[in-house]
């Protein structure tokens, strides 16, 4: 086990996000900022100067922070906007100046199986097996496993990328939230061949989408991750909710969510959510606020 502090930075397709902690697993500091770093990035497969300028900064000021505390090691990764540039490496360069550290640029089936870590910790081994949905800006991934994964897949579906793709009105009309859907659908049939869903004793949800609709069903107006975690997300919730988001233009919208700036994205990832449970035929889902971000800290507790 390693015996100082470690810092776990997750550049994601739409947030950045910062965890310390201590030896002793112990979280001390959490940070998150969307900088919507895959903004364009499915229509121009590269990273826009004014989304990488947006991330650095953020980048520059956890940097600080981990100075400021005393860390030993730190692991930095990046998901689906990084993997789909080609232009990621000059982003790397400028986010290694600011940060201290150069990220890595992680495989769809290592991001999966960080999440499907971070997800997991804290759950009763008799709770297994486990599916683990993360639906991030860019990227989708479901994971099977009792302790590991035995099963994973990644495919291109995010609140980010189906928004650009898909979503081009205020409120959002018929026509394209059908689109979204339908595009949703199209890409369960990859997940149906690689991961058999019907294994899952429980399903958790993780990242921003998902944490977001519990924070709405429970009427929380600020993040509140200590009533979130572990709550229950029902089909039945999500499609009303989905419903209730999509029929509000973008500032009422704003005003609904603990963190209004994900309202721009959020219509599209709950029509992700809810055909996701519909179209695989899963009535609840176990909310989980530790994820990637989570599994990126446990790696480096857990090396020696």
């Amino acid at each position: 086990m390693t015996t100082g502090r470690v810092a776990a930075v997750d550049i994601g397709t739409n947030s950045v996000r910062l965890l310390i902690q201590e030896p002793t697993g112990q979280p001390l500091l959490r940070e998150m900022y969307i900088t919507r770093l895959g903004e364009g990035v499915d229509v121009a497969n590269s990273l826009q100067p004014a989304a990488i300028e947006r991330t650095v900064r953020v980048l520059a000021s956890y940097g600080a922070l981990i100075a400021q505390h005393s860390v030993s090691r730190v692991r930095a990764a990046a998901t689906s906007a990084a993997r789909d540039a080609h232009n990621r490496e000059e982003f790397f360069d400028a986010a290694e100046s600011a940060l201290g550290s150069r990220p890595e640029l992680l495989s769809g089936e290592d991001e999966a199986a960080l999440s499907f870590q971070g997800a997991t910790q804290g759950l009763a081994a008799t709770a297994a097996p486990f599916l683990v949905i993360d639906i991030g800006g860019g990227s989708t991934e479901f994971v099977l496993g009792e302790r590991t994964p035995a099963a994973a897949i990644s495919v291109p579906l995010g609140c980010v990328r189906m928004t650009e793709r898909h979503i081009a009105t205020d409120p959002p009309d018929t026509a394209e939230l059908d689109a979204c859907a339908a595009d949703v659908r199209s890409v369960l049939a990859s997940v149906r061949a690689r991961v058999d869903v019907a294994q899952a004793a429980t399903v958790i949800g993780v990242a921003g989408t998902i944490t977001s609709l519990a924070h709405l069903q429970q009427g929380c107006l600020r993040y509140a991750p200590e009533l979130t975690h572990h709550s229950r997300l029902q089909r039945v919730a999500v499609e009303l909710l989905c419903g209730r988001l999509a029929a509000a233009p973008l500032v009422p919208r704003r005003a609904l969510l603990a963190d209004p700036k994900r309202a721009e994205v959020i219509v599209a990832g709950a029509v992700i959510l809810r055909t996701i449970l519909q179209e695989l035929a899963i009535p609840e889902l176990v909310v989980s606020e530790s994820d990637i971000l989570d599994g990126l800290a446990a790696s480096l507790l857990e090396q020696h």
